[in-house]
């Protein structure tokens, strides 16, 4: 009797746990720069208590886009609204399963130990940019939408001539980096993407006259291999457990 009872309960323990596993789900997530430290952050809970696995990729908003565009297989993509709205009509993006989830500005950083110049004022922000001996930002062509946005206000500004020839210049990652190696005095990205970086300070934000924010969103793709386990991710990316993690790494809800 007690041992039909273990055997029993044996069975059912591992028709359990096959169960589970064939429920696992492998998910391939394309996150644009700034979203990159807040999906790392969340991998270890959601997988621990989903038991989906997650493989996390990287590039700037327009590699993605391109990546996608031209046929990569992925199961989630956080980028910004217009690329998902024209990745939907490319049919890349299954149409209603986008989800707004983070806002973040751009920053002003230096290295770490050297004077913080003042930036409070567009004015102070412009006498910062020209009294740098060389300024790090994403390059535009690359497609990050701070490099894009920063290389315009240059223009409007009136100081573009002058930043341009001592800029310096990444296609993607952490532009703060620049700062750690010398390379650069003032670095200008998301605020999300500078404070990873160690041996930098960031200054401020930029002044709220000509701040750019920039959404997130998610979207699932039209040919993910689990609905199911991808629309679970995008739901914990708007859950309470990311509330910490954004406003740690300098980003808000929209």
């Amino acid at each position: 009797m007690i041992r039909s009872v273990l055997v029993r309960c044996c069975v059912a323990a591992v028709g359990w746990s096959a169960t589970a596993s064939a429920h696992a789900a492998d998910i391939k997530v394309l996150t644009a720069g700034a979203m990159k430290s807040v999906v790392l952050a969340l991998q270890p809970g959601f997988e621990a208590q989903t038991g989906h696995k997650l493989t996390i990729d990287n590039g700037t908003a327009g590699d993605l886009s391109r990546r996608i565009g031209g046929g990569e297989a992925f199961d989630v993509a956080i980028v910004t609204p217009a690329v998902v709205t024209d990745l939907v009509k490319q049919g890349k993006i299954a149409a209603g399963t986008d989800a707004n989830i983070a806002t973040v500005g751009i920053g002003v950083a230096v290295k770490e130990g050297a004077a913080n110049p003042a930036i409070a004022t567009v004015d102070e922000f412009k006498q910062a940019l020209l009294a740098a001996r060389a300024v790090a930002y994403i390059d535009p062509k690359a497609g990050g939408s701070s490099g894009i946005y920063f290389d315009k206000l240059l223009e409007k500004l009136g100081i573009a001539d002058a930043v341009r020839a001592k800029a310096k210049l990444k296609a993607g990652g952490y532009v703060a980096e620049l700062l750690v190696s010398g390379d650069a005095d003032l670095a200008i990205h998301q605020i999300s993407e500078i404070l990873p970086v160690k041996g930098v300070t960031l200054v401020g934000p930029l002044p709220a006259e000509i701040q750019n924010l920039t959404v997130y969103t998610a979207g699932t793709s039209a040919a993910t291999r689990d609905l199911a386990a991808s629309g679970a991710f995008t739901t914990y990316l708007k859950g309470a457990e990311a509330d910490a993690v954004l406003t740690a790494k300098g980003m808000r809800r929209p």
